[in-house]
């Protein structure tokens, strides 16, 4: 009876449990939504604009603002202005770290020509005869290349597990480690599950890279 019972409360706990992750990342981030909407001066909200309360109206109009943004900011006054704005907080001390910094993150990861989590790697680590999924984070710059005395460095990030957001920062030649055909998803599903869900080879991924090397 318990061998039953236990069966059952699994069986339960894999509906349940991807369905409230699910939710928790969602109302993280509508919250986050939220709270810029809250710091706006009460005569621009919607509300107190309409009289009435839409519920949901605020998320959606930031969105749109969020997409307007990304448009201006996409042509070529945009692109002048966001430079001359990012040239203003350079001379902001201790601003201009923080700020810049991010952006600058954010820009190589999410660059379509960036290489930032686009490979994903299998790494001897912490010692040979053990293997570890890594994610190629960019080319070693020059200092580093001269520095370890190799001219193909790669800069990798190895997630903890379950907790992918975790890691370490690793470079190595790229004779030591190996490129793999699996979609940056599939590793995190790998990392995240504790090694349950195994990765197949991606059939798209490996045209995606026969197409970059043509």
């Amino acid at each position: 009876m318990f061998s039953t019972l236990r069966r059952y409360f699994i069986s339960g706990l894999l509906v349940w449990l991807p369905i409230l992750i699910t939710v928790f990342a969602l109302r993280f981030l509508l919250g986050l939504l939220d709270g810029l909407y809250s710091n706006i001066p009460a005569r621009f909200h919607f509300d107190y604009i309409f009289g009435v309360n839409i519920p949901g109206l605020e998320i959606i109009v930031l969105i749109l603002i969020v997409l307007i943004t990304g448009v201006f900011a996409a042509n070529y006054f945009g692109k002048k202005l966001v430079k001359f704005g990012d040239f203003i907080i350079g001379k902001i001390p201790l601003v201009r770290t923080i700020y810049l910094g991010v952006k600058q993150i954010l820009d190589t990861i999410f660059s379509s020509k960036g290489k930032a989590f686009r490979n994903v790697m299998l790494v001897e680590y912490p010692r040979k005869g053990l293997w570890t999924i890594a994610f190629q984070t960019s080319e070693a710059s020059k200092t580093f290349r001269d520095g370890i005395g190799d001219e193909d460095i790669v800069t990798l990030f190895l997630p903890t597990t379950p907790n992918p957001t975790s890691g370490f920062l690793l470079m190595a030649p790229r004779k030591d480690i190996i490129d793999l055909d699996i979609s940056v998803d599939q590793a995190m599903k790998f990392v995240i599950s504790l090694g349950v869900v195994q990765p197949t080879s991606d059939p798209d991924r490996l045209v995606e890279k026969i197409s970059q090397a043509l």
